[in-house]
């Protein structure tokens, strides 16, 4: 049995995740903007379908990617130097998280509804959400968003509608968050296609150590979209 998280009720400590499924701390709860930054801030999120309730994990062990480990391969580096997209970031928050919630091959749904577009949109205005869109003849084609707190992000899902449209995005992420001294990028779960970037999984007491030193402090004020702008013209 996970606990029900009742309105203003506490998340359980991390260790009281079960091992099976791998993660899963609690249930119920609410999308506030309060409570996903209490979750974020703690190492846990939300994931669920439109069929359950509200659940949240923190697995063990977490994937991450370290800024200072980003691999670049050599077709992307080509895709890097022919500048065939137009990068920038939160001028389409919303629109990102709807292509994120579109149908993909292979996958019966998505956790991303409506409500839940909704809910990050909200933290989005309150400039805890953020994304990086890439464009194409003044076409949305590819894109990521994620959280940021003190100088951690936490990232939630990607889309391409273009080849390579989505990586380019990441490459613009990972060139911001150095601008910004925001070292780690939180993946949540294992995929052999976040590990070809350099992401790696470490011990969850290892993430809540990293967490607990970077969701405390500040973050730089230096605006997400002027710093994008810049990128696209360094390269």
């Amino acid at each position: 049995m996970v606990p029900w998280l009742r309105t203003g009720s506490p998340f359980p400590p991390l260790e009281a995740a079960l091992g099976d499924p791998n993660g899963l701390l609690a249930a119920g709860g609410d999308l506030s903007p309060e409570r996903l930054v209490a979750a974020y801030s703690h190492g846990i999120f939300p994931w669920y379908n439109e069929a359950q309730p509200i659940l949240w994990w923190s697995p063990d062990p977490r994937m991450v990617l370290f800024t200072n480990e980003f691999k670049v391969s050599r077709s992307l580096a080509k895709t890097l130097k022919q500048n065939r997209f137009e990068v920038r970031a939160d001028t389409s928050f919303r629109a990102v998280m709807e292509a994120c919630s579109e149908p993909r091959a292979g996958q019966s749904g998505t956790w991303i509804s409506p409500p839940v577009i909704d809910a990050y949109t909200k933290l989005h205005r309150l400039g805890h959400a953020h994304s990086v869109e890439t464009w194409r003849n003044g076409d949305l084609v590819g894109g990521l968003y994620g959280v940021a707190i003190g100088r951690m992000f936490f990232g939630e899902s990607m889309f391409a509608r273009e080849a390579d449209a989505s990586k380019v995005a990441l490459v613009h992420l990972v060139e911001m968050l150095k601008s910004k001294d925001m070292p780690v990028i939180d993946c949540q779960q294992e995929t052999h296609h976040l590990a070809r970037f350099g992401a790696r999984p470490i011990p969850r007491r290892e993430f809540a150590r990293w967490l607990s030193r970077l969701v405390n402090s500040p973050q730089p004020n230096i605006p997400w979209a002027p710093v994008a702008e810049a990128r696209v013209g360094q390269r």
